[in-house]
């Protein structure tokens, strides 16, 4: 029971924390692991608690999603769907051992990725275009990959592909919930047949998260951007830290 309330608690930080800058994940992966479950199911578990707040997120901004140009919405959307499957499916095809072994890395790829993305990367001029539309499409698959199979840092990889595709700032930061929301689907219609899924965590992390993000949405123009951003490198580094010294 202490373990859910902790759960519970960590999960209204990482609600509001996605609704504000992102990075919620950090916070979900080792509160779900430190109820007991190992780090693989732990990631599984914390894709299909957070889908919902995806695709509300999503759904509410569709209006301002869009294609670039030579790759519509529509095409993007299937990519997605078909990264996300193939990502979903070779994480339960992982065994938890080499899981263990390997999500240190990935949470300092995603910690670094995320500092860039926050901190150093340049913004395009609107309608800047520097990615063709088949590596566009390509980007996006290798990133539907990714995020089916770990997830953290996809936003900040997309924001990256569709605005070095021409799409402006705004526009892609709908279009990436949007798409978000759909590369999780997929994995998720995976997972949710998977015996690593621990539906009492799923309850008590969506719950708090979906309230956390609604707490977030409220106060989005009332907190420092920027040190949300320097908070979450800051976790993941920790992060990053710990599952090294406790990796097997």
């Amino acid at each position: 029971m202490a373990a859910l309330i902790v759960l519970f608690v960590a999960s209204l930080w990482a609600g509001g924390q996605n609704a504000l800058a992102g990075g919620g994940s950090f916070i979900t992966l080792p509160s779900l692991m430190f109820t007991g479950m190992d780090a693989r199911a732990a990631n599984i578990t914390s894709t299909v608690a957070l889908f919902p707040a995806q695709i509300v997120t999503g759904y509410t901004g569709r209006a301002g999603a869009q294609g670039a140009e030579g790759l519509s919405l529509k095409a993007l959307f299937v990519i997605s769907l078909a990264g996300g499957a193939v990502g979903g499916a070779i994480l339960l095809a992982t065994p938890p051992s080499f899981f263990a072994h390997l999500v240190p890395w990935l949470v300092l790829f995603a910690t670094a990725l995320f500092a860039w993305g926050s901190f150093l990367r340049r913004q395009p001029e609107p309608g800047e275009a520097s990615l063709p539309p088949w590596g566009a499409g390509l980007a996006q698959f290798g990133i539907a990959v990714y995020g089916g199979y770990f997830g953290g840092g996809i936003g900040l990889l997309m924001m990256a592909a569709l605005t070095m595709a021409g799409l402006a700032v705004r526009a892609a930061g709908a279009t990436k919930n949007v798409l978000a929301g759909v590369m999780n689907a997929s994995a998720v219609a995976l997972f949710v047949f998977s015996h690593d899924v621990h539906w009492t965590q799923v309850a008590v992390t969506t719950v708090g998260a979906s309230i956390g993000g609604w707490l977030g949405a409220l106060m989005l123009q009332r907190v420092n951007e920027k040190a949300l951003r320097v908070g979450v490198v800051v976790i993941g580094v920790a992060l990053t830290i710990g599952l090294f010294i406790k990796a097997p």
